[in-house]
């Protein structure tokens, strides 16, 4: 068989994991030399196919007699174990989302790297070996690779994570490099030197990566061909330029449109039931109006003012205790209506602003003002005033909820607690709420794992609703989520929030989502407010380096 310029063929993959049919019939090639993308949504069968690349298959797997993958003119569906442990690290290599989770926790990272060159290396020699990890680590862009070899995993940043986790992947430099979500957990300036780094050691090493993500616009960046699959199908694949310029499924379609568009400032963001419907000029929110908006909102008093706010945090070690500042004087207002928007890069301290104020982390220093009534924190009373009047919504809504009660079990104990209501009463709110946030009421009677993310997630925006909060702080709170769930979720929260006379502060590290959302953008770098300006106006000029940064990580 003639396989020209493939390096890896896979002909007629079918999968079956316990008689549920995983992947259908899946044709493709990648190309000696060249970047292959697959995007879709959780549950498109993504990475159980680059699991089955790798020949990583799951307990109870069974893949049809018709498919075939090869390697060159290697059969790998053919081969042995130990073929396969050969294969595994000398000819593929790979990086995972979370590279905390990949790595030991117990062992110096230069040791880790220097256990994949004694599996795999011939003639393995520990001196040369230190010189080639080191070497790798400075490839990988690591400052200080000497510094690096020596530390541990918890010591190292999410992107040096990464990058570590790229050195260890091509220290045996493979032909082939997957990798799988790899900048999903990463904030957007980091993304893009992860996508930046991938894409010049691809090639520097002339090798192939099957880059897998369910972000088609970042895919957009690193890809020469991009293959579409839902359902364990592949419903459209091909050249770069054409998945993106003419898309002939409307899935793809939906993944393309449903990204908050950064030209245009939308009322309500495309979803699959309106994704082949041109935008209407009265879904455009003009500047004007826009501006009319802002007026009426900024001529009433704020219903949140912060000054002055510092938090510190205390490390303890044998010799003596060091002080580290998160934030640092901050000064802010939220006024009614509003969404306020916080910007900043991993580490910067939004999500610490965000807990301090509902009390999750003590500050040191400042002043919280309530519809212009100071907070007292040695009042029971302000408190739980203040906590019913402001809510939080987590990145994760899995970890926010029991997994072993049900969701309307979970809702309705708020609701008995804040409300001292009868249980008929309490369950017929929480019906009224799952109705609210567009879930259907037999969701009441489900446990977290039954739900998607995008349920989960509707749930605990719900959960938030309950006592009836003035002010949502949403600390990431779409991050996790596919983009067209993503969509969704953020028309739904501009819905309630118009509906309910809401008031949000919005946590985030992506600026297209932020920019939709935010009616003002404020900016935080190392615990300090850095720049406060009009969504669109900052966006437009902005005046500091960190978000001319930014912005320039979501241009490229």
């Amino acid at each position: 068989m003639a396989f020209e310029n493939n390096l890896l063929t896979v002909k007629n993959l079918d999968l079956k994991i316990d008689n549920a049919h995983i992947l259908k019939n899946l044709n493709f090639s990648i190309l000696k030399n060249s970047i292959t993308a697959i995007v879709g949504e959780s549950g498109s069968g993504k990475s159980i196919t680059a699991m089955s690349l790798m020949g990583l298959n799951p307990k109870g797997y069974n893949i049809s007699n018709k498919s075939e993958i090869f390697f060159e003119d290697l059969s790998l569906l053919k081969i042995s174990e130990e073929k396969w442990r050969k294969i595994r690290g000398n000819e593929f290599g790979i990086i995972f989302q979370e590279p905390q989770s990949s790595l030991n926790p117990t062992m110096k990272c230069g040791t880790q790297i220097d256990e994949v060159l004694k599996l795999h290396q011939q003639n393995y020699n520990k001196v040369d070996a230190k010189k080639i990890i080191l070497s790798q680590l400075k490839k990988v862009k690591l400052i200080d690779a000497k510094k690096v070899y020596n530390s541990y995993p918890h010591q190292l940043s999410g992107g040096q994570k990464q990058r570590l986790m790229i050195a260890m992947a091509l220290i045996c430099k493979p032909k082939l490099l997957i990798a799988d979500e790899p900048t999903t957990a990463l904030d957007i300036i980091v993304q893009k030197e992860i996508i930046e780094l991938i894409k010049e050691l691809q090639k520097q090493n002339s090798m192939s990566v099957l880059f897998i993500s369910h972000d088609i616009s970042l895919v957009s960046h690193i890809a020469d061909k991009i293959i579409v699959m839902k359902e364990g199908e592949i419903i459209e694949k091909g050249e770069k330029i054409n998945i993106l310029k003419s898309p002939s499924h409307p899935y793809t379609k939906t993944l393309l449109k449903s990204k908050p568009p950064l030209n245009i400032r939308l009322r309500v963001l495309p979803t699959d039931k309106y994704i082949n419907k041109k935008i209407e000029n009265d879904n455009i929110i003009s500047k004007k109006t826009r501006k009319e908006k802002h007026k009426k909102i900024y001529s009433k008093d704020p219903i949140l003012k912060v000054v002055g706010l510092k938090k510190n945090y205390f490390k303890q070690n044998f010799i003596k205790k060091t002080e580290f500042e998160a934030l640092k004087f901050i000064n802010f207002e939220l006024y009614r209506g509003e969404t306020l928007g916080i910007l900043g890069p991993s580490g910067s301290g939004k999500s610490t602003l965000g807990k301090t104020l509902v009390l999750l982390e003590k500050y040191n220093n400042g002043e919280v003002f309530l519809n212009n009534k100071k907070i007292n924190f040695n009042s029971k009373n302000d408190i739980k005033n203040l906590r019913k009047t402001i809510q939080f919504v987590f990145q994760d809504p899995y970890s926010s909820l029991h997994p072993k009660k049900k969701i309307g079990d979970s809702i309705s104990e708020i609701i008995n607690f804040h409300e001292k209501k009868s249980k008929i009463s309490s369950v017929n709110d929480t019906v009224k709420l799952l109705k609210l946030v567009e879930l259907k009421k037999e969701i009441y009677d489900r446990f977290p794992h039954e739900l998607s993310g995008g349920q989960r997630q509707r749930v605990v925006i719900a959960r938030a609703l309950a006592i009836k909060p003035k002010v949502i702080i949403l600390d990431e709170s779409v991050a996790s989520l596919d983009i067209s769930i993503q969509a969704k979720i953020l028309n739904l929260l501009n819905n309630l929030k118009e509906k309910l006379s809401l008031s949000y502060i919005f946590i985030s590290h992506d600026l297209t989502v932020l920019k939709f959302m935010s009616d003002r953008i404020m900016v935080i770098e190392d615990g300090k407010i850095v720049e406060f300006q009009e969504a669109d106006n900052l966006y437009e000029n902005p005046k500091t380096r960190i978000t001319k940064k930014l912005i320039k990580s979501i241009k490229y």
